[in-house]
């Protein structure tokens, strides 16, 4: 047990499993309160459980700005302020090429990885702002710096949350609010696991194409480590920035692998999205 945030109190999306499970067990660890937020009732409240008096969980729909707002509302209800939001939930959503993209599909993948970015980040900052003090953290990924990473609805989205972030870092940062953001690459997860093999199951698959491709395959505890550094005083000067967390993959470049796919909704709703 460390005391990196000892007294604060925290909200993650998408924390039911891969990385927003790991990122509330290694909050929890560091001496921080934790609403486990995700539409995964029975993985949810097991996460829950297993972390004692230290979490709450709330089911979650994040394309519910309602719901966004609940989770925020339990955090400061149960403990009395929020200090840290984690805006993580999400799917690889709509897959196929431009021309073929369902336009329903793609208005889903926006509504879960991009506005509900945005209900955390207003209604975090309602709470934030009076305090004078907060973290921000939204989840990104190499696909929102880099082009043919991943599907384009899933990158637009991804790439508008870096906006997003600066221009809520901009107007927070004079008022004690940092926000930031992390951009991971491939991490295996349920999500990619299903989109490599079809098999939220079969993480080692995820891991090894990893390892044969870039030399080290990462784990959720990676991203868990890099959102644990922006929500402590260690980032206090850490405001508007994308950290991203992909051993590299970006500066070697990537492939279009989602080019010729099938046009499909893919995604596995409030689980994490890397």
């Amino acid at each position: 047990m460390g005391d990196r945030l000892d007294g604060r109190v925290a909200v993650v999306t998408g924390a039911a499993s891969g990385i927003g499970e790991a990122t509330v067990r290694r909050f929890v660890e560091e001496g921080a309160r934790v609403v486990v937020a995700d539409v995964q009732v029975d993985r949810g409240e097991a996460v829950a459980a297993a972390l004692g008096d230290a979490a709450r969980f709330v089911h979650c729909d994040v394309t519910s700005e309602d719901a966004v707002a609940a989770a925020i509302q339990l955090a400061v209800d149960t403990w009395g302020r929020l200090d840290v939001m984690f805006n993580n939930a999400g799917v690889v959503g709509a897959i196929g090429p431009i021309a073929d993209t369902d336009a329903a599909a793609w208005t889903r993948s926006i509504d879960i990885l991009l506005h509900s970015v945005f209900y955390g980040c207003k209604h975090a900052a309602r709470v934030m702002v009076p305090q004078g003090s907060g973290s921000i953290i939204s989840t990104s990924s190499a696909a929102g710096v880099m082009g043919g990473l991943g599907p384009h609805a899933y990158t637009t989205a991804k790439t508008a949350v870096i906006g997003l972030t600066k221009s809520v870092a901009a107007e927070l940062g004079t008022k004690g609010v940092r926000c930031n953001a992390i951009a991971p690459g491939t991490i295996p997860t349920p999500l990619t696991a299903v989109v490599t093999t079809g098999d939220a199951t079969d993480l080692e698959a995820v891991a090894a194409s990893a390892r044969e491709r870039y030399g080290r395959a990462g784990d959720a505890i990676d991203i868990a480590n890099a959102a644990l550094y922006l929500a402590s005083d260690e980032a206090a000067f850490v405001n508007g920035h994308t950290l991203v967390v992909d051993y590299g993959r970006t500066i070697n470049g990537g492939s279009p692998r989602f080019a010729s796919a099938e046009p499909k909704m893919v995604g596995i709703a409030g689980t994490d999205d890397q």
